[in-house]
C-alpha cells in the first residue's frame, strides 16, 4: 500500500462525508494534544440535453462530463498498456493524451444555457455539499449537472461540482477528472471572483495532482475569504506536510483542531503525529474520530486510516479487523480493499490476498495495488506468474502516463515503482526531481533507494538517514536504510536497521522481507 500522503494511494483527501456535527470536540478538547456568448450557450445547451460533446468551449462556459464507466475506463487503461513500457517516451506521453480525451468522449456541457441575468446566484438547496456527503458521489455529481443547466450562474453549484470531481478522481483512481474539476472551479471564480469554496477547491484539486505550492497557495487565499473553512485548513495541512514542512504542519493542525474540530481535521492531525513517531497520539485520535463518524463515508474514511496505521507497526489482526469494519460501511471502499488484501498477505493467506487484488485492479489499475500484486505474483512464482507481474508493472507505467496527462505531477510514483520494476535510470531521474520539488521522508527514501539501485550507494547514505530522521515508523524505510549501509560497509547499523524492519513490520513486502532476511544472514556469516 502507498504511504498515507498526497503521494499516493489513498490520498489524504477530505472524504465524501466529512462534516462534522455541532457538538463535535476538538482533539485538545479530547485530551489528545494542542489542537461565451450566447451561440455558445444554446450549443452547449442542446448538447447538455443529447449527452454530445462541446468542442472550444471557453472559461466560461466549460465542458462537464458525465462519470466514464470503470470498465471502459480498465479497458482503455489495458489497451494503452499493451503497447509496452519500452516505447520511447514521447510516444508514450502521446498515447496517454489520446487516452485521456477518449477517457472524456462522453463530455457534455453544463455550463452554459441562455441566461439574460448577469448575477451570479447561491446554490439552491437541493445541491447543496451536503448532497454529495448523504448520497452516492455519482447521483450527487448528476443532479448537479441538471441544476447547472437551469442555473448555470450559480459560483457554489460550481465549486461543489469541482470538488465532486476531484473527489471522484481520488476513489475511483481517474485522473481524467481532474481538468473537468479545473473547468468546473474556474467557471466559479468567473462568476465570483475570491469566492473561498472555489478557491478551497482548487487547493485540493493542486494537492490531488501533487502541485503542493499552489495548494497551499490557494488554501490561504480561501482561509483569507473565510478562516473556518474546513477543506481550506485541512488542504493547507496536506500541503505543508508535502513540502516536508513538519513544524509548520503540526501548527497548521492545531490551528485545525481549534477551528473546525472533526473528523478530517483529526485525521491529519493524526498523520502529523505519525510522521513524528508518536503512534500512541495518533492512534487515539483516530480512536476518537472513528467515534464521532456517523455516516458510511466517515466510518469507512477513518476505519481504513486506523488500519494502515496498525498495519505499518505490523498488527495485522488489528488492521483486518478496522478494514473490514471499513468494508463494512463501504463494500467498495478501495483503500480498505487494498490494504485488507496485503494484512492478509503478511499474515500468510496468500490466496485471499490475490484473488482480493486482481478484483481491486480488475477495477481500479492504479500503482500502489498493481505492484502489490506483482510482488504477490513473484512471490508465488507459479507457471506464468512472471509474466503476469510484467503486466501489472507495464499497467503501472501506463497510469502515471495518463495522470501526467492530466496533469498530475507522477515523479515519486515513477520512482517508487521503476527503482524494483522498471527503468532504474528513469527511477533516478524521476526521484531527483521530486526532491528538487519538495523535501519529506517520502522523497528522501525514494531518492535513497533509486541511488542503491543505480550503484550510487555512498550518495544514497545521507538521503536514507533523513528519510529515518523524524522518528516515523515505516518498515520499507528501514529496510532501504539498512540495504544501504550494508553496501556502504556500515554493518552494525545495517543490522540494526535491517532488524527493525523486520520486527517492526516482518510482512511489510514480499520481496524486501524476504531480500532483508537474506542481508542479515549475510551480515551475521561475515561477523
Amino acid at each position: 500500500m502507498s504511504p498515507r500522503t498526497n503521494d499516493g494511494e489513498p490520498e489524504r483527501e477530505l472524504p465524501a462525508s466529512g462534516r462534522r456535527s455541532e457538538d463535535t470536540d476538538s482533539v485538545a478538547d479530547a485530551g489528545a494534544g494542542a489542537g461565451a456568448g450566447q451561440d455558445t450557450e444554446a450549443k452547449a445547451t442542446e448538447a447538455a440535453a443529447t449527452d454530445e460533446p462541446v468542442a472550444d468551449q471557453t472559461v466560461a462556459d466549460e465542458p462537464v462530463a458525465d462519470e466514464p464507466v470503470a470498465d471502459e475506463r480498465v479497458a482503455a487503461v489495458r489497451r494503452f498498456a499493451a503497447a509496452g513500457r519500452r516505447r520511447r517516451v514521447v510516444e508514450l506521453g502521446v498515447c496517454a493524451a489520446m487516452l485521456a480525451v477518449a477517457l472524456t468522449a462522453g463530455a457534455i456541457a453544463v455550463g452554459a444555457t441562455h441566461e439574460t441575468r448577469n448575477t451570479p446566484v447561491v446554490t439552491a438547496a437541493a445541491v447543496t455539499p451536503g448532497l454529495l456527503a448523504s448520497a452516492d458521489l455519482g447521483e450527487g455529481i448528476t443532479a448537479l449537472q441538471a441544476h447547472l443547466r437551469a442555473q448555470p450562474r450559480d459560483f457554489g453549484g460550481w465549486a461543489t461540482l469541482g470538488l465532486a470531481y476531484v473527489e471522484q478522481a481520488r476513489t475511483n483512481g481517474d485522473p481524467s477528472r481532474y481538468p473537468q474539476a479545473e473547468q468546473a472551479l474556474k467557471r466559479s471564480l468567473a462568476l465570483r471572483p475570491d469566492n473561498d469554496q472555489a478557491l478551497a477547491g482548487r487547493a485540493a484539486l493542486a494537492a490531488a495532482r501533487h502541485d503542493f505550492p499552489n495548494a497551499l497557495k490557494y488554501a490561504d487565499q480561501a482561509l483569507k475569504q473565510n478562516p473556518y473553512s474546513e477543506r481550506a485548513l485541512c488542504s493547507r495541512i496536506d500541503a505543508l506536510v508535502e513540502l516536508g514542512r513538519y513544524d509548520d504542519a503540526a501548527r497548521a493542525a492545531d490551528l485545525a483542531d481549534e477551528r473546525r474540530p472533526g473528523v478530517p481535521v483529526f485525521t491529519r492531525y493524526a498523520y502529523v503525529r505519525e510522521l513524528r513517531g508518536d503512534v500512541t497520539t495518533a492512534r487515539r485520535v483516530l480512536d476518537q474520530a472513528l467515534n464521532s463518524s456517523t455516516t458510511p463515508g466517515d466510518i469507512a474514511y477513518v476505519a481504513t486510516q486506523i488500519g494502515q496505521l496498525a498495519w505499518n507497526q505490523g498488527d495485522y489482526e488489528d488492521a483486518l479487523t478496522h478494514y473490514a469494519r471499513a468494508l463494512a460501511a463501504d463494500e467498495n471502499y478501495l483503500p480498505a480493499l487494498e490494504g485488507r488484501a496485503r494484512a492478509q498477505a503478511a499474515s500468510g493467506r496468500r490466496a485471499e490476498a490475490l484473488t482480493g487484488l486482481e478484483n481491486v485492479v480488475a477495477r481500479f489499475p492504479l500503482p500502489g495495488p498493481l505492484v502489490e500484486l506483482g510482488e504477490l505474483y513473484e512471490a508465488r512464482g507459479a507457471e506464468g506468474d512472471r509474466a503476469k507481474a510484467d503486466d501489472q508493472y507495464t499497467l503501472v507505467d501506463a497510469w502515471t502516463a495518463l495522470a501526467r496527462a492530466n496533469g498530475v505531477n507522477a515523479d515519486l510514483d515513477t520512482a517508487l515503482a521503476a527503482a524494483d520494476h522498471g527503468d532504474r535510470t528513469a527511477a533516478l531521474r524521476a526521484a531527483r526531481a521530486e526532491w528538487d520539488r519538495r523535501r519529506t521522508v517520502h522523497t528522501a527514501d525514494a531518492l535513497a533507494w533509486a541511488l542503491h539501485v543505480n550503484g550510487k550507494d555512498a550518495e544514497a547514505l545521507p538521503y536514507a538517514r533523513r528519510a529515518t530522521a523524524t522518528g516515523y515508523r515505516n518498515a520499507s524505510f528501514l529496510y532501504h536504510r539498512g540495504v544501504i549501509e550494508q553496501a556502504t560497509g556500515n554493518a552494525k547499523d545495517a543490522r540494526t536497521h535491517l532488524t527493525a524492519a523486520l520486527k517492526l513490520n516482518p510482512g511489510f513486502s514480499p520481496p524486501g522481507a524476504r531480500a532483508a532476511r537474506t542481508a542479515l544472514k549475510a551480515l551475521e556469516a561475515a561477523k
